[in-house]
């Protein structure tokens, strides 16, 4: 089984390794070996408002009142939230509140319940 990844643009298998770089050669895209290397390493950690990192199916407790943006409903202090789900992003937890539906919040409001 081959190491090389496939192409991050086109999603194609047929990639190659020339010098420092992959090679897609059905669109053309190279990008290096090195990059392709740190982005297996690194992890995404995400912290609440104290600094303490989340996982998924965690339970957290809003810190403030949150302003739902395009209506007048407003998510009170201290409102628990189960089951969160970690994503990438500017909104990096997705949940779902009871009484108001799916949501996407920010972890710098949240504490780990």
């Amino acid at each position: 089984m081959s190491t090389i990844p496939a192409c991050p643009v086109c999603a194609m298998e047929n990639t190659y390794q020339d010098g420092d770089n992959y090679v897609c050669p059905d669109c053309a895209h190279e990008w290096p070996v090195a990059a392709q290397a740190e982005e297996a390493d690194t992890e995404l950690v995400i912290k609440d408002a104290h600094g303490t990192p989340l996982a998924d199916g965690d339970a957290v407790i809003l810190i403030k009142d949150l302003k739902v943006k395009g209506s007048s409903l407003v998510l009170k202090k201290g409102t628990k939230v189960k089951s969160i789900r970690l994503v990438g992003g500017d909104h990096d937890i997705d949940c779902k509140i009871d009484g108001v539906g799916n949501m996407s919040l920010k972890s710098e409001f949240l504490k780990k319940a």
